[in-house]
Formats: structure tokens, sequence, C-alpha cells
């Protein structure tokens, strides 16, 4: 932000409208004229700021988008129904209360966040990085200075014994969330992390992406979210396998609703929007408490599902192999006999 002038993140954090539904409203409907930086970023004033709420109050009112959007503030004002409150354009967005902390493990990747550039990107709290590793081996052998809110790990190459290395210092240093980085990686070992509810990502990541991460993961407050419920309380680790469930799916029992492969395929689903709804990044508070509650719920009922599973399992003489992924990176095998 320069001269009150915002960039498309700021003004969708200011005013609650996606950046996704900005861009539509410029592109599709000619609703605002920004101005550039020489990078070509959008750059949007504070009058932009006040047009873009009062085109959120009308068109929850029903008015049609494509038809508001080119008139000017003046007159949208004058289409507000007369119990309704006029939208003034806000003051520059306010970071969040306190300091977020910080640990970074990586060449290069504590420069970018602590760089200015980086800065302006970042719409959330203010960053403070407390303690900062050139690698991966060099952080599990520190002290760490405090417990940090957030442990960012860049790494080339994501492979079992890296993320059995990642695990162990998470739980040593009571880390609320992880963000994970990296270049190569076995699709395995990045589902196993995913399960374990790190958010992991490919690079490379812009600073718009990296800022985006790091402000996703902020904004959910599991308390609040799961109404005062711990989230760990309600979502124990996923219990099978893609693998295992595809075999029962596939086996031919004596039951003739097919229950084996029905409760397997359920179990399958749950899973993909667990991880899904983990994975969505968060625009807003709100939208960070509805992920935050539907990665719980879903979770919940995988977890029953698959005690249905074992339940329908023993019934039908078919022996179920769990796969828990463990600290360390190991995993944990059990056979539930019928």
């Amino acid at each position: 932000m320069t001269d009150s002038l915002f960039r498309i993140g700021a003004l969708a954090k200011m005013t609650g409208i996606p950046v996704s539904t900005l861009r539509i409203w410029e592109v599709r409907h000619h609703a605002f004229s920004p101005s550039k930086t020489a990078g070509k970023h959008r750059l949007y004033s504070q009058e932009d700021v006040h047009k873009a709420s009062l085109l959120k109050q009308l068109s929850r009112q029903g008015h049609a988008i494509s038809t508001i959007a080119p008139l000017q503030a003046a007159a949208l004002e004058g289409m507000l129904g007369p119990q309704e409150t006029l939208t003034r354009p806000p003051a520059a967005p306010r970071q969040a209360a306190g300091t977020a902390s910080l640990a970074v493990i990586g060449a290069g990747i504590a420069d970018r966040i602590g760089s200015k550039k980086f800065k302006r990107q970042f719409l959330g709290a203010t960053l403070r990085v407390t303690d900062c590793f050139t690698d991966l081996a060099q952080a599990c052998a520190a002290d760490f200075h405090e417990k940090p809110q957030i442990l960012l790990v860049k790494v080339n190459t994501l492979h079992d014994s890296i993320r059995g290395e990642i695990q162990a210092l998470v739980l040593k240093q009571g880390v609320v969330h992880t963000v994970v980085v990296y270049g190569f990686a076995q699709e395995a070992v990045v589902q196993g992390m995913r399960a374990a509810g790190m958010l992991v990502r490919r690079g490379p990541v812009s600073d718009y992406e990296l800022s985006d991460l790091i402000s996703s993961v902020l904004l959910v407050d599991t308390a609040k979210s799961l109404g005062g419920v711990h989230a760990e309380s309600l979502i124990p680790p996923r219990k099978y396998s893609d693998e295992t469930l595809s075999r029962v799916a596939g086996i031919s029992t004596n039951m003739l609703c097919e229950c084996p492969r029905h409760v397997a395929e359920l179990i399958a689903q749950l899973a993909s929007f667990e991880q899904y709804s983990q994975e969505c990044l968060n625009k807003n508070e709100e939208d960070a408490h509805l992920h935050a509650y539907l990665h719980a719920i879903s979770g919940s009922a995988r977890a029953l599902f698959e005690r249905g599973l074992e339940m329908v399992a023993r019934h039908e003489n078919i022996t179920l192999v769990a796969d828990t992924a463990l600290p360390g990176g190991r995993v944990q095998t059990s056979s539930i006999e019928p």
C-alpha cells in the first residue's frame, strides 16, 4: 500500500469481498479502473473501497451487478434503502492485534519474509521471526528461543525421513501451525503430511502466495471455530489408506446391500473433503471458521465410518490393515481380524 492506494488483497480484506469476485466485477463489469505500479500490480483508491462496499450491499438487496457496476458511488448511495446505513470509506486496513511469531527453516526464505516487498504483500498480523535456520538438521539440533505460532519449512526434496524430522520437530516445539514448501516429493509423503494437519505446497511460490498461506493459517481460531472444542480431540488421524479402502470396496460379500463397498467409498470421500477443507485458503475470519468447522465435522464423520467399517469387516470376515501415521515418519500397521 502506498499513499492510500491498496492492492487487491487489501481491498478484499477491507470489504469482505473475495479477490476472485472483485476481479470479475472489474474485468467483466468494469466496476473499477485501478492504476498500476511499474510491476503491473493494480492499485485501488479509497473511492474504490467505498464503491466496492456499496456494490456488495446493493447486490445483497437483489440488484444485478451488471447493472450497478458501471455507476458512480454517488448514484449507488442513492439506490440504498431508507433503512440502510451508508458505508463510508474505511481507514487503511488495521493489522490484527498482536504479532504472529514465526520460525523459519530454509536458506533464502527468511530473507524473503523480512523484505519490505513481502511485508507489502502480507495483510495479516505483523510477522516476527523468532528463529531462522539454514536447514532442517540445524533446526532439529537447536533450542528454539520460544514456541512459534507458525513453523515455515522450505525443502528441496520431501521424502519419508524428511517428513519424520519435520513431524518430530513440530511435536518437540509444540508448534500450532506448520507450512511446508517443497520442490519435489512422493505423493504418499505429501498426503501423509496433510493428514497430519500440515499445510503443504509445491514451490516455487510467489510472495503473494506465501503471504496467503501464512494468512490462511493465522485466521483459524480453532476454539472459536469449533464451539470451544479443540480440533485434535475431535479428529483422530486417518486410519485406512486409499489402497486398503479400494481393496475392501472390491471384495464380493454375502451382504446384498454391499455395505463394505459403500462404507469404504464413503470413508474415501469424507477423507478427500476433510483434506480439501483444510487446504482451502482463508480470505477472512468467517471463511477460516467455516473451513475449520467443515474440516472438523468431516474428519469426525470419517472416524465414525472407520469404526463402522470395522464392524462390517468383522461381520463379513474381512481382514483390515490400519496404516496410522506416527511421529518420525513411521507407519503403524495393525490388522483387525474378523
